[in-house]
C-alpha cells in the first residue's frame, strides 16, 4: 500500500516526495524517512513525479534518474523552469562525473551515488532540510534577519523596509542568512558553492551562478545592497553592515 499524501497524516517532520520507480529501493528510502519523522509520498515515473511535485509544497524532493517517461533531470529541469525551489536530491547509479554536473546543471541541490548507506541519505536529507529552511527557518534556525535597513522575514519570503516590501527566493534567503552571520569577512564562492548550491568540489566547476544571484539580490534590494555585500576580486564577497 502506498504511503498515505502529507495532507492526510499528522505532520511530524519534512513532506518528501520520493521519485523511484523500483520497488525495493522506493520502499526502503519511505522507510528509511518515517523512522526518521519525516512524511513521505510516492511517486513511480517521471511524470508522476513532475505532476506531484508540482501539484503541492514539499520539504524535499528524492529524485531518481533512470525513470520511466521523463528522466530525473528532465523532471528536475521542469521543477526549476515552473519557478520552484523546492530541493531536490537526486539519486543514481550514474557517478560519473559529467552525470554529476548535469544533475547541478539540472537544478538539483545534492546527488548521492547508488549504493549508498542510510547513515550518508540521512545526513543529506537532514543537511537540505536545514540548509533550505522548510522548517520555516533559515539553517542556522533564525527567522528574521536584520540586512542592513531591510528586515528579511526568512519564512514568508520577503524583506521589507519602511512601505516597501520584496519577494525573494529562498536561495537569496540563503545568501543573506550566510553572509550575515559572519559580519567582514570575506565568504568565498568556492564555499558558496558548496554549502548553498551543493557542489562537493567546486574547484572543478565553472560557473558564475553565484554572481548572478548576487547581482540579482542587490538589484532587488538597491540601492543599499550594493555597499552592503562586498565583492572582494578574485576572493569572494563580503558583508558590511
Amino acid at each position: 500500500m502506498p504511503f498515505e499524501p502529507p495532507e492526510t497524516r499528522e505532520a511530524r517532520g519534512a513532506a518528501v516526495l520520493v521519485v523511484e520507480d523500483e520497488d525495493a529501493i522506493r520502499r526502503g528510502l519511505c522507510d528509511v524517512l518515517v523512522y526518521h519523522g519525516h512524511v513521505p509520498s510516492e511517486a513511480l515515473t517521471g511524470d508522476e513525479g513532475l505532476t506531484s511535485a508540482l501539484g503541492q509544497p514539499w520539504g524535499l524532493v528524492l529524485l531518481d534518474v533512470m525513470l520511466p517517461g521523463r528522466s530525473g533531470f528532465d523532471v528536475c529541469r521542469a521543477l526549476r523552469a515552473a519557478g520552484r525551489d523546492t530541493p531536490v536530491l537526486m539519486l543514481t547509479a550514474r557517478g560519473a562525473e559529467q552525470d554529476i554536473l548535469e544533475g547541478f546543471r539540472a537544478g538539483a541541490d545534492d546527488y548521492l551515488t547508488k549504493p549508498f548507506s542510510v547513515a550518508e541519505l540521512v545526513a543529506r536529507v537532514e543537511a537540505l532540510l536545514r540548509r533550505s529552511g522548510r522548517g520555516g527557518a533559515c539553517a542556522s534556525g533564525v527567522q528574521l534577519i536584520d540586512f542592513g535597513p531591510w528586515r528579511v522575514d526568512v519564512a514568508g519570503l520577503e524583506a521589507t523596509r519602511d512601505d516597501r516590501s520584496v519577494e525573494l527566493t529562498r536561495r537569496e534567503i540563503d545568501l543573506i542568512a550566510l553572509l550575515t552571520s559572519e559580519p567582514g569577512r570575506i565568504v568565498s564562492r568556492r564555499r558558496l558553492l558548496r554549502e548553498l548550491w551543493g557542489f562537493p568540489d567546486p574547484d572543478r566547476v565553472e560557473t558564475r551562478t553565484v554572481d548572478m544571484h548576487i547581482a540579482k539580490l542587490r538589484k532587488k534590494l538597491s540601492p543599499e545592497a550594493a555597499t552592503l555585500i562586498e565583492t572582494v576580486r578574485g576572493e569572494g564577497y563580503r558583508y558590511r553592515r
